[in-house]
Formats: C-alpha cells, structure tokens, sequence
C-alpha cells in the first residue's frame, strides 16, 4: 500500500474542499504578510530533490541553500558568481541588481509612472537568485522590492564610503545593511505578528528552549514539513493585484485568483507568476497597511484552506494537485511525529480530544499530524489570529536560531544595531516599501 492510499480516508475528511465554507478574515494580519512568509521560506530552504513518494530520513535531505535568513535568493553567489543578477551597465556589475521596466505599465496605473518588473529573459524566465520567487505575482513583485531595496541602499552609501571605496567595499556594505534590515523586520514584525508578542519576547529574552545545534544551524523537519506551512491556511482565493488606472473605478482593477489551472497564455486573468505584461504589477496598498483604508486581511490560521489551493499548477499527472493532500503525504513519507508526541516533549498541554471530533471516525484524533494539529492549535487558542503554543514556538525558535546562528547577522556582530532607514528606530515591511520607490501614489 503506498503512501496515498494509507491515509485516503484521513485525507477525503480533512482535504475535503466543501468543507473550507465560512473562511473568514484576519483581523491581525494583513494580506502581504503571506507572501513575505513565502519569501523568507524560499531564502531558508532549497531542496530540489525533495519527493512525495518517497520516505526519506530527515537528516540526509540536501538542502542547496545555507540556512541562513542573509538574501542569498536575492543576491545568488554574488557578482562574480552571479553575474546575470547584476546591472553591467553599473560599475560593470559590481554593484547593483538588474532590474527591468514594465513596457507600457504606465498606461496602465494610476499615477502614470511605469512600475518594474525582475529581469526575464526571452522567454519570460525570471532571472532571479531563486526561481521560486517567481512562483506568483506578489513575491515576484516582493522580490523586485529587494532588489531595489538594495540599490537605493547603493546610492545613498556612495557619498559615506567616499571616492576610494572600491566596487567589493559598495556592494559588501550596502548588502550588510540590506541583510540587517530585513532581519531586523522578521525578529520585529513578522514573528510577533505570527508566533505573538509573548513567545517571541520570551525567546528574545530568555533564549530558545529547544532548538539548537552542534556544528551549524539546520531545518528540523517539525518546522520545514510541519508548523511553517501554515502559511497555506492564509491564503485568499483572489486578490486585488492593483488599482490599474483608477483608484476608485473597480472595472480599472486588476482582480485575479491566485492562479487558476484553467487559464493559459502570455498574459492570463490569475496572478501566477512567469509573465510580463503592462497590468502585471503590484499596488503594495491592498497588501500591507499604510494608513489609508485600502488594505485587505489574510485568511485566519485554521484548516480551512481557500479551494483555489486544491488545484495546483504545474503538478505531474502521477502526484496529487490538492495542496491540502501534498502536506498530509508529505507528513508521512518524512515519519513526523504526531502533534501529541511534539507536545509531549514540549511539556504542553495537548488539544483536548474534542477540540478534533472530527478526525475520530479516522483515528486521528489521538494522533493527529504535525501539520494539521498546527493549524487546529491556532484555531482553538487564538482564534486563528496567531499561531499557538505549539506551531508559535517551533516557527520563532528555528527563525531566531537561524539569525542567532549566523556570524554576519546584527545579532552576532551588533545586538544593540537599530534600523537607519524607517522611522522611530524600527523598520517594518511598508517601511522597506516606500524606501524601495515600489508604492504607488494613489489618490
């Protein structure tokens, strides 16, 4: 019996799409915040030989990027490694990343400037650090911020480093200071926000608890299979991409799914990623909170997943396109343990039984998996606000590890460094936005 049919029964009740009615909103958390998640997942990990068929012990999978939050999806090895992320037209490369207008976006947005996208070739590949990036249209757009992130932090060095600086000194220092900003903006915004301010500060405060390593920080598979794909309960099913030529005229918008498997062509009515065209950009407005009314919430933390997310793009006709059920296999062919096993060795209390009713018939409601037990802690101790005690603690213990373990970041070299651009010495994601020159002026 292979893997599916082992957990076909599990699987029809909790992948069940009719069951994902009455998703409501996240009062907490605003719709970007998903995708940064997305973002951060893609600069920990990379295994490109991952499989859902096949078991695999957790500590021989390959990981191909150093865990480490230090943008290597963003910069790949560096100029001389990298060259094609590098605008040669610059220092000869050394510089600055390769970013691309958008033909005829200014047409297309309310204030008529052109919006940018990430360099492509002819084919419409992204030529990015990490091809992922370009899985959807908003962490395409996200990366783009980094990528302009960074060079304005270029531009705005040149004159403190002085005429002697060579090209090696620009790009190490900007890259330096990009590095701690967005590791300054995981440790202050999006852990808070998603583990909540209690566990996170305690982890601040007092250290880990459980996580921690002989030799170099790893992904333990509780985190890399488990609690940090709660990002996929999240999910909305459609999104305002942008304001298209009116900010007030909704015919003007771009609204798409995600992605729908139905659609094709260069220029489709979803915002799956791999295309350029003149409407394919983001207004950063509707995604995270800059004041002005017109930002849309996330889904809450629970087991209802949008449907969009039962019918993946681009899965082979062999594997399973309900993302619901890749998570669910996926959980078993890696031999995770058991949400009551993990909390167990937490010394945390365990769900009740009737907080999981609905996997008695199935016999999972003793054992439930890892992923799934996640989701359900969310919803029952924080109204799917915030992750629980459990998922909480394994996200922000691994995410703080990864910082605490690398030697460059600001906790290792500067703890008591504190943000240069933002205001009131922080920095968060709308922060990063406006610097960045990627937020529109809407009216």
């Amino acid at each position: 019996m292979d893997a599916e049919d082992d957990l076909s029964d599990p699987i029809a009740l909790i992948t069940n799409p009719a069951l994902s009615v009455n998703n409501p909103d996240n009062p907490r958390l605003s719709a970007g915040m998903t995708f940064f998640g997305q973002f951060l997942d893609h600069d920990m990990t990379f295994d490109p030989t991952s499989s859902l068929a096949r078991a695999q012990d957790p500590e021989s999978i390959g990981n191909f990027r150093i865990p480490a939050l230090d943008l290597d999806s963003v910069y790949g090895g560096g100029p001389g490694v990298s060259p094609h992320l590098y605008d040669k037209t610059i220092d000869q490369g050394q510089t600055t990343l390769l970013v691309e207008a958008n033909p005829g976006s200014e047409t297309k947005c309310v204030d008529g400037r052109p919006r940018f996208d990430v360099p492509r070739n002819a084919q419409s590949t992204a030529l990015i650090g990490d091809p992922r990036n370009d899985e959807n249209l908003i962490v395409d757009q996200l990366h783009l911020a980094f990528l302009r992130f960074h060079n304005r932090v270029v531009d705005d060095i040149r004159n403190d480093l002085g005429p002697l600086a060579t090209t090696a000194e620009t790009f190490a220092e900007a890259q330096r200071i990009v590095r701690w900003h967005y590791q300054w903006m995981i440790l202050h915004e999006f852990l808070p926000l998603t583990c909540g301010e209690e566990v996170v500060s305690s982890i601040l405060t007092d250290g880990r608890r459980f996580y921690d390593w002989r030799h170099a920080p790893y992904i333990p598979v509780e985190f890399s299979v488990a609690a940090y794909r709660f990002g996929h309960s999240q999910v909305r099913p459609s999104y305002r991409a942008n304001f298209g030529t009116s900010a007030t005229d909704t015919s003007q918008q771009f609204f798409g799914l995600i992605f729908n498997s139905a659609l094709s062509g260069t220029d489709p009515d979803d915002l799956r990623g791999g295309s350029r065209a003149p409407r394919r950009f983001i207004d950063w407005q509707t995604f995270f909170d800059f004041a002005d009314g017109r930002v849309r919430r996330n889904k809450r933390i629970d087991t209802r997943l949008s449907s969009v997310l039962f019918h993946l793009l681009g899965q082979p006709l062999t594997q399973p396109d309900s993302l619901a059920t890749r998570n669910l296999i996926r959980n078993l062919t890696m031999e995770v343990p058991s949400g009551q096993r993990v909390a167990a060795a937490m010394n945390e209390a365990p769900l009740a039984l009737a907080d999981l009713a609905d996997l008695a018939d199935v016999g999972l409601d003793r054992q439930t998996p890892l992923w799934f037990y996640v989701l359900r802690e969310a919803d029952v101790h924080t109204a799917g606000e915030y992750l629980g005690p459990i998922g909480g603690r394994i996200v922000a213990e691994v995410i703080t590890g990864l910082i605490d373990g690398d030697p460059s970041s600001y906790v290792s070299l500067e703890p008591d460094w504190t943000p240069t651009y933002g205001s009131n010495a922080t920095f968060v994601m709308t922060d990063l936005l406006t610097a960045a020159g990627v937020v529109g002026a809407l009216t």
